[in-house]
């Protein structure tokens, strides 16, 4: 789901950095805090693109108790502790739900979060700002601090 089509109040919420509660690790930097479809009761973070270096999936695919969804188990991959999960079959339901199309989940108490800055360092990042792809968002920052560098020159 693009930045345009996403619910307006997905769209101003705070990009977060989210951390392995183990070890350190960085295994996201496009989180956002989420509650659980299936039951409201339960807040986790979310994203679109999880970071190759930060976490991969394990284990053997399985069905959920709260609904139809089909979920595969995602670990840090710098300590190996589960830490969420990916969405691999989404039912009907959750999809039709009002949500932020992401399918991977981290668990609340498995990893830290931290609010992300924008480029200037000044302003919160929103997701509303925040470039549709992994790349984009590289090209943008080297951009950035290669301009910086030329004015400092």
């Amino acid at each position: 789901m693009s930045r345009k089509q996403m619910h307006p109040t997905f769209q101003k919420k705070w990009v977060m950095q989210l951390d392995c509660r183990f070890c350190g690790n960085c295994v996201c930097l496009r989180g956002m805090k989420a509650i659980l479809l299936a039951d409201t009761s339960v807040e986790l973070y979310s994203t679109d693109y999880p970071p190759k270096s930060g976490v991969e999936q394990f284990g053997e695919t399985y069905g959920t108790k709260k609904c139809s969804c089909k979920i595969k188990d995602i670990a840090c991959l710098r300590c190996g502790n589960p830490v969420g999960y990916k969405v691999t079959l989404p039912c009907k339901p959750c999809l039709q739900s009002c949500n932020n199309g992401h399918f991977y989940m981290f668990h609340s108490s498995a990893v830290e979060s931290m609010e992300r800055l924008d480029l200037t360092g000044d302003n919160l990042l929103l997701w509303s700002n925040l470039p549709e792809t992994l790349e984009e968002e590289e090209r943008l920052r080297a951009q950035y601090y290669e301009d910086k560098e030329e004015c400092c020159r």
